[in-house]
C-alpha cells in the first residue's frame, strides 16, 4: 500500500512539474510576443525598427551567454573546429537572423491574433523543407493533412479584417527561414552529435545572427534612426524586453528537455488560443468568424498531426523494446546452449575415464 501510494506521489509530482513548466513557456512565449507588438507598433510605443530590436535582443543574449560560459564558467562550452563552425553554426545563424527579422517586421502591419494564425503553417513548412532537403519521406496522408492545413490558414486570411499583403508575405518569410533553420539543425547539428542547451545554442548562434542582422541594418535602419535625434534609448523597456527574450530561451530548453518536443507544439497550440483571445479582448484586434472558423480547421490539422507524430514516437519506441528484449533473449539463449555444451563435455569425460 506504501509503495503504490509513493508511486503515485511520484506521478503527480512528474505530472506537476510538467504543467509547471508548460504554464512558465506560454507565459514568456506570450509575454515576447505581446511585448514586441507595444514596442514596433505605431500606435503603441511607436518604434518601427524590428531589426534594430532583434539586435538589442542578440547584443544581450550573447553578452550574458560569454559571461555564463566563459567568465562565471558555469557551462562547459561544446568543441567546434573552425570549418564546423562555419559549415554548421553560421548558417543556422543566417537563417535566425532572417526569421527574427521578418516575424518582429509582421508585428508593424499585423495583429498578434492573424500572425498567429499564419503561424499554423510552421508543420507545413518544416514537412516540405524536410522532403525537399531529403530529410524526410513523402507521405500521401501526410502531404494530405498539410494540404487541411493550408486552406485552413487560407480561409482565415480571407476572413482578415486588416490584411496586409506586405505583412502576410513577411510573416510566410519568417515561416519558411525558421522551418528550414530547424531541418537544418537536424541536418547539421543533431546527425552529427552535436546538442547544444540555450546558454551553449547562445553562446555560438547569436554573434552570427548579431553579425548577419548588422549588414542590412546598416542600409535599412541606421540613416533613419541617425536622423531621427529625439529617439532616447529606454533602458527599462529595453532591458526588460530583452531580459524576456532571454528567459524564453531558457523556458525551451526546460520544456523539451524536462518533457519533449511534441509538448511543446501541444503546448504551443494552446498558446496560440491565448493570444488570439488576449489579442480581441485587450488590445481590441478584430477577430471575426472566419477568421475563427479557419483557424479552427487549421487547428484540427495541426492536432492530428501533433497525434500521428505521438503514435509514430509510440510505435519506434515499442519497436525499440522488442528489439532489446530479443537481443536479450538471444544473449540468454546462447548462453543456456554454452552452459549446456560445457555440462555436455563434462559428462563424456567422466564416462570415458
Amino acid at each position: 500500500m506504501g509503495k503504490g501510494s509513493a508511486l503515485s506521489d511520484g506521478l503527480v509530482k512528474k505530472i506537476i512539474l510538467s504543467y509547471t513548466y508548460v504554464a512558465i513557456w506560454i507565459f514568456l512565449s506570450f509575454t515576447v510576443i505581446v511585448y514586441n507588438k507595444y514596442i514596433l507598433d505605431r500606435k503603441l510605443y511607436n518604434w518601427p525598427f524590428p531589426i534594430s530590436l532583434t539586435m538589442i535582443h542578440m547584443a544581450f543574449c550573447s553578452s550574458l551567454a560569454f559571461l555564463l560560459v566563459r567568465v562565471l564558467k558555469l557551462v562547459e562550452p561544446v568543441a567546434l573546429s573552425r570549418q564546423l563552425y562555419l559549415s554548421s553554426v553560421v548558417p543556422i545563424g543566417a537563417l535566425y537572423a532572417l526569421s527574427l527579422w521578418l516575424s518582429n517586421s509582421a508585428y508593424i502591419y499585423l495583429s498578434v491574433s492573424f500572425i498567429q494564425m499564419l503561424k499554423a503553417l510552421m508543420p507545413v513548412a518544416v514537412y516540405s523543407i524536410g522532403i525537399l532537403l531529403k530529410k524526410d519521406t513523402y507521405k500521401g496522408n501526410t502531404m494530405l493533412n498539410m494540404v487541411a492545413i493550408s486552406f485552413g490558414v487560407a480561409i482565415a486570411a480571407y476572413g482578415e479584417a486588416k490584411y496586409d499583403s506586405w505583412g502576410v508575405l513577411l510573416q510566410l518569410g519568417a515561416v519558411a527561414f525558421e522551418a528550414t533553420r530547424l531541418v537544418l539543425i537536424q541536418i547539421l547539428l543533431t546527425s552529427k552529435g552535436i546538442n547544444l542547451n540555450p546558454i551553449t545554442s547562445l553562446y555560438y548562434v547569436a554573434p552570427s545572427c548579431l553579425f548577419f542582422l548588422f549588414i542590412p541594418w546598416i542600409f535599412v535602419e541606421y540613416p533613419v534612426l541617425r536622423e531621427n535625434s529625439s529617439f532616447h534609448f529606454d533602458f527599462v523597456v529595453f532591458g526588460t524586453n530583452s531580459i524576456c527574450a532571454f528567459a524564453l530561451n531558457l523556458a525551451v530548453f526546460l520544456l523539451v528537455g524536462k518533457t519533449s518536443a511534441l509538448t511543446m507544439n501541444v503546448a504551443g497550440v494552446v498558446k496560440d488560443w491565448l493570444l488570439i483571445a488576449f489579442s480581441w479582448s485587450v488590445i481590441k484586434d478584430t477577430v471575426t468568424p472566419m477568421n475563427l472558423i479557419g483557424y479552427g480547421l487549421a487547428f484540427l490539422g495541426v492536432g492530428y498531426y501533433n497525434h500521428s507524430k505521438l503514435q509514430a514516437l509510440k510505435a519506434k519506441e515499442a519497436q525499440k523494446k522488442s528489439q532489446q528484449a530479443d537481443e536479450e533473449s538471444g544473449k540468454l539463449l546462447g548462453e543456456t546452449e554454452g552452459k549446456d555444451g560445457v555440462e555436455g563435455i563434462g559428462k563424456k569425460g567422466d564416462t570415458q575415464a
